[in-house]
């Protein structure tokens, strides 16, 4: 049999394949990345002379944009191309990344972590989505069983290589290693098939302000409440601000023609058990974390 040529479709067993590894690479570079910055932050704030508060949204400033975005990246994903949203929420993590390992000061590095926040909000929910659009049900569970094993062992390697890289003072290595993940990770998607949900005709704006507003509010409220304390006025606000965005976002959703998060779908065991098998693996590993 003559080999396919590059311009032929690849069979469902190859587009499976290429999925299942573009999805791993792309999940491991922001679990790695995570796990080992942790380890190597000691080792940061000496090398860029940065003060407590500094390293503290070294971290948070990440975690901040990519919760507050989440799911707009991920509607953006069903509407305009899951391969796509992906791919660019990989290259946007990426090159961040370089501008981390690059930083001269705190206040860079934290401006390239706010940025690494906005691509991981388009690249961490695309995984999931492109699993589940490629995989047949039957085999979609062991698919999603084989990306869980693989993103959390690289999540424990994180430290070690994270405390490996910082006695050796090479802690900008951390977020140079994105770079062959990435460059992988997009070999394989080039051979994947674009997807898109059909339902999707548009962004639903009022329920995707609603849902930055209300994430980004609860987010802030806790990150920042632990640094000042939970009585300040301004962490009451954030965190009062948040939940009632999101109580708006429930009420908009509800109404809406073209929801961003139709309500109806947590009547499915299987999206409501595989929503709640991921809460529960981020969970267990920020805890380890």
């Amino acid at each position: 049999m003559s080999p396919a040529r590059a311009d032929q479709p690849a069979s469902a067993a190859q587009t499976e394949r290429w999925v299942l590894i573009a999805t791993i690479l792309a999940s491991s570079m922001a679990f790695i990345d995570g796990s080992a910055l942790n380890v190597a932050l000691p080792a940061i704030q000496t090398s860029l002379g940065a003060s407590g508060s500094d390293i503290f949204w070294v971290i948070s400033a990440y975690n901040l944009f990519l919760a507050a975005l989440i799911l707009v990246g991920g509607s953006l994903g069903d509407l305009l191309g899951r391969k796509r949203i992906f791919m660019t929420g990989i290259l946007i993590f990426t090159a961040a990344s370089v501008a981390c390992g690059l930083a001269t000061d705190a206040a860079l590095l934290i401006l390239a972590r706010v940025v690494q926040g906005i691509g991981g909000a388009l690249m961490v929910p695309g995984s999931l989505s492109i699993l589940s659009a490629t995989f047949a049900p039957a085999r979609r569970g062991t698919a999603i069983g084989t990306w869980s094993t693989f993103t959390t062992v690289t999540m424990v390697i994180g430290p070690v290589l994270g405390g490996w890289l910082a006695s050796q003072g090479l802690w900008r290595g951390i977020f140079f290693i994105n770079v062959p993940f990435a460059v992988f990770a997009v070999y394989a998607l080039l051979r994947v098939p674009e997807t898109r949900d059909p339902q999707a005709s548009r962004l639903d704006v009022p329920g995707a302000i609603l849902a930055t507003l209300g994430l980004a509010g609860l987010t802030y409220g806790f990150i920042q409440g632990a640094e000042v304390g939970f009585g300040s006025p301004l962490i009451l606000a954030a965190l009062g601000l948040g939940v009632a965005a999101l109580v708006a976002f429930v009420a908009a959703e509800a109404r809406s023609d073209h929801p961003m998060v139709p309500l109806g779908l947590f009547r499915s065991r299987t999206f409501s058990g595989t929503n709640l098998l991921t809460l529960f693996l981020y969970s267990g590993l920020a805890v380890y974390r």
